[in-house]
């Protein structure tokens, strides 16, 4: 796309990164071990047996990176602190050790006129916590809601936007459901239980924060649009009942303190009176992680699958590199669909992450020419300022992610930054999809961003 879509005045353009994907040093200052940790030292967890002990060693050369975020020219980054490194155990009094590396890295990210957005869980739940239950007992929610205090207590006067827990979605469903995700339980909707004290625990956290000082909080909530795989009733019903897990689950209860009607049962023998006013806390914006939209279909009525939904392929679209299908047009309808599905009760929308996987090696004139990543984020921008055409109040974008990090169950199989990070060395290689996030961001026609996006 060569001419960059206009945004509106006060747009923040931003990056993410997460702790335990670029930070590396595991074993580093006191750190204690996660349920990653753990999960990746299991046999045939991780496609490519890799873990992240190193990943891009972020830890030490974080100045480095935020020099490519100042040249890159956002406005915003959205980092997460890394839970183990503050509380090794999960309890007690936050690490020094910690407390001192990101009052380094907060007051470089100030120093170089970034705005510091940070997600208090990114996936890395203290391994000593899970071996008491994990996100099954309720002790996890008191745990992450003392967490939350104290390091608000601590960065509020230097972080301007706060996500309590990114993705409780993805976390739950992969995490407890099919076990793909660390910690690696296969409970099929036995994991709802487990996103219940999520949610229960991201509106502890925005209550202790709020405590804390903090002004701005939103949510960084997965979601996709979902599209039957035929007219035929049984594929309709398959798809509204996955949509309603995956999207109406975080929507209906952050936005509208209920579950959707025919899923709360599943929640019930969890739930305790006042969570469902617990988990609907002021949002001051809402983050969605975007990538593709997805094709359900029911499951053969002779089939033994214990889920009744299946996902075939959507075809007569480009992929990327992890099988997702390109459509940019799934998110302007995304937008658009919810903003008028529930109206007042939604705050302002913030792209909390979108990117794709594309692995690109530099060239032999040491370029990495990675088009279809920039096509892939020109399409979704212009999809973004499209949405705002029509009345859709966004106020920020944020690519995922600055780096070639550590991609979870993927391990280092797939690349979705905007830096090539070698695997060897770590040396750092900005991407034709840098310089190209670079002009969209120096061509917009406005001032300076604001420093918060409520």
């Amino acid at each position: 796309m060569d001419v960059a879509p206009q945004l509106p005045e006060g747009f923040r353009f931003g990056t993410v990164t997460s702790a335990y994907q670029v930070e590396g040093a595991v074993a580093v200052d006191g750190r204690g071990p996660s349920i990653w940790d753990t999960f990746a030292r299991r046999p045939g967890t991780i496609l490519d047996g890799s873990d992240a002990g190193t990943a891009c060693d972020s830890y030490h050369r974080y100045p480095e990176d935020i020099a490519l975020l100042q040249r890159l020219g956002v406005t915003g980054h959205r980092f997460s602190f890394a839970w183990p490194r503050f509380q090794p155990d999960g309890r007690g009094p936050l690490n020094p050790k910690a407390v001192d590396h990101y009052d380094r890295y907060l007051d470089a990210l100030l120093e170089a006129g970034i705005s510091p957005m940070a997600t208090l869980y990114y996936n890395d739940l203290p391994q000593a916590l899970e071996d008491d239950g994990g996100w099954f007992n309720r002790a996890t929610i008191d745990a992450f809601a003392t967490y939350a205090g104290l390091v608000g207590e601590r960065f509020a006067d230097r972080v301007s936007s706060w996500v309590p827990i990114q993705e409780p979605n993805t976390a739950a469903f992969l995490g407890y459901g099919l076990g793909t995700w660390a910690p690696g339980r296969e409970l099929i909707f036995g994991a709802v239980p487990a996103m219940h004290h999520m949610l229960v625990a991201h509106g502890r956290a925005a209550i202790a924060l709020r405590a804390a000082g903090v002004t701005v909080i939103g949510c960084a909530n997965s979601h996709k649009p979902m599209w039957p795989g035929s007219e035929d009733p049984a594929d309709v019903g398959a798809t509204k009942l996955f949509d309603a897990l995956w999207n109406g689950l975080v929507l209906e209860t952050m936005l509208l303190g209920r579950y959707p009607v025919d899923l709360q049962p599943l929640a019930e023998e969890v739930m305790v009176d006042g969570d469902l006013a617990t988990i609907r806390q002021p949002l001051d914006f809402y983050g969605v992680n975007f990538s593709h939209p997805r094709r359900v279909s029911a499951t053969p009525e002779d089939s033994e699958a214990e889920m009744p939904f299946e996902f075939p392929p959507l075809l007569g679209y480009p992929v990327t590199d992890a099988g997702w299908p390109v459509v940019p047009a799934s998110l302007r309808e995304w937008l658009i669909l919810t903003r008028a599905r529930f109206r007042a009760a939604l705050p302002p929308f913030v792209i909390t992450e979108n990117g794709a996987s594309y692995d690109v090696a530099p060239g032999a004139d040491g370029v990495v020419h990675d088009h279809a990543r920039i096509d892939y984020l020109a399409g979704h921008l212009e999809a973004v300022a499209d949405a705002c055409r029509r009345g859709v109040d966004v106020r920020g974008y944020y690519v995922g992610h600055l780096l070639d990090g550590w991609e979870w169950e993927q391990g280092y199989r797939q690349r979705y930054g905007l830096v090539h990070v070698d695997r060897a060395t770590g040396t750092r290689t900005p991407k034709r999809s840098f310089e190209w996030y670079a002009g969209v961001i120096a061509a917009q026609e406005q001032p300076q961003a604001p420093t918060t996006l409520a």
